[in-house]
């Protein structure tokens, strides 16, 4: 293969990651929307149901007449307003993210991440996309991590103290001058290779989790053959 041909496998290569981690994006803004929405309609649902049930309860002993009908509609009309417009979630904040429970930390380190994607430069945009992608991945393979593991105590850093700190830096930086060379480069680009950085990083340690699992699962399945097979030929 040839030089040229090599630049542009690479690229290749290149773009098809790009779209990969677009069509991720995509599919997991649109799952959030969709969990977004079916919280808001939940919570509706419960707090009506509750208004009315009172309204009943109260009924019984008291005739609500015209005016409480009109009063419990109103009730009722106001709650819905308030509860489909107020926020499905607490807003996760960056000074909250080194103390979040280490099962629920990608999720909600990423939500946050999300909120800021609009404030960042095309490139670390497509980075953030990538991070996403890594810890929709990293998330299940937490939830029976020790806490005090080495691992663990390097993932909580990275992701819940490092990625937020870079970030927050950044968007810190006056927005004139995040495009003037400073040392050599710019805000923009010391943004992008640490994002970089911590999405290699990310993938690694995801990919020695992983090969923890697989090599149990491969003892798991050296013993299963060991006892069935030995047993058949006992039997």
């Amino acid at each position: 293969m040839s030089e040229v041909d090599d630049v542009i496998a690479r690229s290749n290569e290149m773009l098809d990651r790009t779209r990969a981690n677009s069509r991720g994006a995509s599919a997991r803004s649109r799952k959030a929307r969709q969990n977004e929405v079916g919280k808001r309609i939940a919570r509706i649902a419960i707090v009506d149901a509750v208004i009315l049930i009172a309204a009943v309860v109260v009924g019984f002993f008291i005739p609500l007449g015209m005016f409480g009908a009109l009063a419990v509609m109103a009730l009722l009309i106001a709650a819905t307003v308030l509860l489909a417009f107020a926020p499905a979630e607490p807003e996760v904040r960056a000074e909250t993210l080194p103390s979040t429970p280490l099962r629920t930390l990608p999720l909600q380190t990423e939500a946050w991440l999300d909120r800021q994607r609009p404030a960042l430069p095309a490139p670390a945009q497509t980075l953030v996309d990538a991070i996403g992608v890594r810890l929709d991945t990293l998330g299940p393979q937490l939830t029976a991590l020790d806490d005090g593991a080495p691992v663990a105590v390097e993932l909580r850093k990275l992701i819940g103290e490092q990625l937020p700190e870079l970030v927050k830096g950044y968007t810190a930086v006056p927005e004139p001058l995040r495009r003037v060379p400073r040392n050599g480069r710019t805000p923009d680009e010391q943004l992008t290779d640490g994002l970089k950085l911590i999405e290699q990083e990310i993938g690694e340690m995801s990919a020695s989790l992983a090969q923890g699992d697989l090599d149990r699962l491969s003892t798991r399945e050296r013993y299963l053959q060991i006892r069935y097979r030995e047993d058949g030929l006992e039997g």
